[in-house]
């Protein structure tokens, strides 16, 4: 029997890749640096760089609303957003967010709002605005979208870029909270109208910000990979120099309980490892690891 995969479900990680690939020419023609990474970088002045990432919810939110932990999909929005621009090196300073639907609900767009500024207040982010849209014909009756962009700010010689990464360095992994924000079309194939175990599926994706400063205090942080679309490995290869790779010791951490699920319904571990974050939602590079710290593999 074939196993469940992203693709079966209508996503194509392959697609995105080429996007990205074909997409290149085009944004650095601009001037733009770092395209293709967590967040983009611009430079303010000689001394430092602003770091912008913009994300969404994605079909999790259809899970959210359905559940009633739209809150919990606006922390969702936040934390992925401002985890991306943490991976720059950056320090957060705000969010704008988007919030668009064929009919608005007001209070819908409040729990959203409120959730994203329960993460932005933790990261020390500013919720600065953003905008509400009703379009009729684009979106279904009775679902909506949520999308948002941090912006930060990092110092020249505080940018994080994988540059400095070396065989031998190994890889830590700072653990999730569960699938995050990635995966949920074959998440919402695999489940259809069955009733919806929020705790298991939708636990709100996991703020990094305060721990990444931690290790940049006790380690030489090489490299920072946010565990979105693609998996560990996919994930990783955005930040390591040509001719780097990591190799994981996949049984060096515990799996939270939801990709048992995830297995129990047929998705097979080739395809978990390419699709999901498999219990780690971001990973460090250093050249040596602090007392204490989970380590997952290294470079070769």
């Amino acid at each position: 029997m074939t196993g469940r995969t992203y693709e079966s479900a209508g996503v194509s990680l392959a697609t995105a890749e080429s996007i990205v690939g074909r997409l290149r020419a085009a944004v650095e023609s601009t001037g733009a640096e770092s395209f293709g990474g967590f967040a983009g970088l611009y430079r303010l002045d000689a001394s430092r760089f602003l770091a912008a990432s913009t994300d969404s919810v994605g079909s999790k939110l259809m899970l959210s609303r359905r559940a009633g932990k739209l809150r919990w999909a606006g922390m969702d929005l936040a934390a992925h957003c401002i985890n991306d621009v943490v991976c720059s090196g950056a320090e957060p300073l705000f969010l704008l967010d988007y919030v668009a639907a064929n009919r608005i609900d007001e209070e819908q767009v409040v729990e959203l709002v409120e959730g994203a500024a329960e993460v932005c207040a933790e990261a020390g982010c500013a919720l600065i605005g953003g905008e509400t849209a009703e379009l009729p014909g684009i979106y279904q009756p009775g679902e909506l979208d949520f999308a948002g962009t941090c912006v930060g700010m990092v110092d020249r010689d505080r940018v994080i870029d994988g540059s400095r990464c070396n065989a031998g360095d190994v890889v830590v992994g700072l653990p999730s909270s569960g699938l995050h924000t990635n995966g949920f079309s074959l998440v919402r194939d695999l489940l259809g109208e069955e009733d919806i175990d929020a705790e298991l599926l939708l636990a709100p994706h996991r703020l990094y910000v305060n721990e990444v400063r931690d290790l940049r205090t006790a380690a030489d942080v090489r490299a920072l990979a946010h565990v979105t679309g693609g998996g560990i490995l996919g994930n990783l290869s955005r930040v390591l120099p040509d001719g780097l790779e990591a190799r994981i010791e996949w049984n060096s951490w515990e799996r939270p309980r939801v990709f048992g699920w995830l297995t129990d319904r047929g998705v097979a571990e080739d395809e978990l490892r390419r699709v999901f974050n498999l219990g780690i939602g971001m990973c460090a590079v250093v050249p040596v690891a602090p007392e204490g710290a989970l380590v997952i593999g290294e470079l070769a």
